[in-house]
């Protein structure tokens, strides 16, 4: 492989690390989703993708096959763009689908109830209360108090790689991000959640993340039983 067509595979490699799972609100890169990425000496760039079980939900694919479509074919200087997913009962609806740029209604045309901007949305508001556990955990272990909770802004906590995430997941979901935004927002209704109803927000976020926490080791136990390897791109650190 010539030196510029590394340089482009890392490039590649880079974008997809910044397409999630929907449901695990992880990287698919450290995920190990990834199985092979190539780049030519021309710029076209190639992408197979893997999943846990041969059934994953056809909704959750389409939308990481896409989003990796999407990632890569936004890189300046990057020819055609082959991304496809492998060894799934789906495979040939999503990946002709996703090529055709066809969205998922056209896809499964007589199956799907419509596209999937609800989907993504609900698995954002799940990232928004998980990222709120992260959060706030240190901040009452630290001694904050739940009024003293209730009154932070995202812009007087600590800075952290969980915050960075916390907003991020926030700005996704069109909600308030910005440094003067309350910290524990009802990822809903957008609104600020106060003394009242913060146990039970917290409760939730908590459980949330527990959950999303579980399925993710037992999505990377599975992926290892099925494939041996590791994927590109993922930090087995």
């Amino acid at each position: 492989m010539t030196a510029t067509a590394e340089l482009d595979r890392a490039r590649v490699l880079t974008a997809l690390a910044a397409v999630r799972d929907p449901e695990l609100d992880e990287p698919i890169t450290t995920l190990g989703f990834v199985s092979s990425c190539t780049v030519s000496p021309g710029g076209d760039a190639v992408v197979r993708l893997r999943l846990p079980t041969y059934f994953c939900a056809p909704n959750f694919a389409f939308l990481m096959v896409a989003d990796a479509y999407d990632a890569v074919a936004a890189i300046e200087g990057v020819g055609a763009v082959d991304v496809a997913l492998d060894d799934h009962f789906a495979s040939e609806a999503i990946n002709s689908g996703v090529a055709a740029r066809a969205g998922f209604a056209r896809s499964f045309e007589g199956e799907a109830d419509g596209e999937l901007d609800r989907l993504r949305a609900d698995f954002l508001r799940k990232a928004v209360l998980a990222g709120t556990d992260q959060v706030c955990r240190p901040l009452l272990a630290a001694g904050t108090t739940p009024a003293g909770l209730t009154a932070l802004t995202l812009g007087e906590v600590p800075p952290s790689v969980e915050l960075d995430r916390l907003r991020a997941r926030r700005a996704d979901l069109g909600l308030p991000a910005s440094p003067d935004a309350a910290l524990v927002l009802d990822p809903v209704t957008g609104q600020a959640v106060g003394a009242d109803g913060l146990p039970l927000h917290l409760r939730k976020a908590r459980l949330t993340r527990v959950g999303i926490e579980a399925n993710t080791g037992i999505c990377r136990g599975m992926l290892r039983h099925r494939y041996s390897g590791t994927g590109q791109g993922e930090d087995t650190n």
